[in-house]
């Protein structure tokens, strides 16, 4: 058998292990070849490839990024698309498709599956958004590394008795700012899920600092909104794959609070650096896992599936019903962050 490895969206801690889970599965335990679609979808449509095999994926595990390079375009943005896509599959041989990627990459192999395309989905997202899964790869890493910038930030922010607004990711979800924000004992935390009250937030800030703390950190996630009619954001623009640019919130709510305290406010945003690095233990091991499970369920020709880690196992899920809707954030999580608010 020989299966094709691609990587779609944006890049995430652990990309690699995934690769190396895979190859290694196929390799040595079933004697099947493995090719690499370089740039996610962008690979097939413009039959770009490369050889993988287990000597290709040494060094691989503790690498960040994605090695066979990924992009945000899509078979289903071109008319002949998924024609496109199984004429490259045919020319090199391909009998099946292992795509791992977030909402947009899930969605679109959800999609051209059902168009005649077997393949195994990998879910992909610091965000941690994607249904069917208790987990995603990268998001640990992602939590660690705005857990440790918060840490360090409370120390600046007590230094100059200051408030400090740190933006981190999550579009449609707020899992990264919560679990962040608990970790790193954030004064208060904004989501997607929840509109946020600005006139709220800063008298829970006044509050505060009447108590005599004269530095609070506020986590915000990128896609973080104001309760209707209460606060002034500027439309966010639209970039080339019909996603809105996010981003800045930040700024607003930094304005905000320090025009209405008076409280010398700075803003941190992390940015692409949550993306970045080395996995973490944690997530080698998710990713190894998915990778070796994700290439069984190929071997079997259990198609249209996504491995999914639930209850301490892998397993598999329909991939349609995982890309219907998005997976938010735990109100029962959101309300242990709610009990430290001032």
């Amino acid at each position: 058998m020989k299966v094709g490895v691609l990587t779609g969206g944006g890049d995430c801690p652990g990309l690699n292990a995934v690769i190396r889970g895979v190859v290694r599965k196929a390799e040595r335990e079933y004697g099947d070849v493995v090719v690499g679609f370089l740039d996610g979808w962008s690979g097939l449509l413009e039959d770009r490839a490369m050889p993988l095999d287990v000597e290709a994926c040494r060094g691989l595990l503790t690498r960040g990024g994605t090695v066979l390079g990924t992009s945000r375009y899509q078979p289903y943005m071109f008319d002949d698309g998924v024609e496109r896509v199984k004429a490259t599959m045919a020319r090199h041989f391909v009998d099946a498709l292992i795509v791992i990627g977030g909402e947009g990459t899930l969605s679109a192999a959800s999609r051209i599956y059902a168009d005649g395309v077997p393949l195994v989905g990998v879910p992909k997202t610091i965000d941690n958004d994607i249904n069917g899964t208790q987990r995603t790869f990268g998001f640990d890493t992602a939590v660690q590394t705005a857990t440790d910038a918060i840490d360090r930030l409370h120390t600046t922010a007590e230094s100059h008795d200051r408030v400090i607004v740190v933006e981190v990711m999550g579009r449609h979800v707020g899992h990264i700012a919560t679990w962040a924000g608990i970790a790193g004992g954030a004064t208060i935390v904004l989501v997607p899920e929840v509109p946020f009250d600005i006139g709220a937030i800063c008298e829970s800030l006044r509050r505060r600092h009447r108590r005599g703390r004269f530095s609070s950190i506020v986590v915000v996630a990128e896609g973080a909104v104001p309760v209707p009619g209460s606060l002034t954001v500027a439309e966010p623009t639209i970039d080339e794959y019909g996603h809105a640019r996010l981003g800045g919130i930040c700024n607003v709510v930094a304005e905000e609070i320090e025009q209405r305290t008076g409280f010398e406010t700075r803003v941190t945003v992390l940015g692409h650096v949550q993306r970045g690095g080395t996995p973490s233990a944690l997530d080698r091991v998710l990713s190894t896992w998915y990778g070796v499970a994700a290439m069984r369920a190929a071997h079997e020709g259990d198609f249209g599936t996504m491995v999914a880690f639930n209850n301490n196992k892998v397993e598999r899920r329909r991939l349609d019903e995982c890309v219907s809707t998005l997976k938010y954030a735990d109100p029962d999580l959101l309300e242990v962050a709610r009990t430290f608010f001032p």
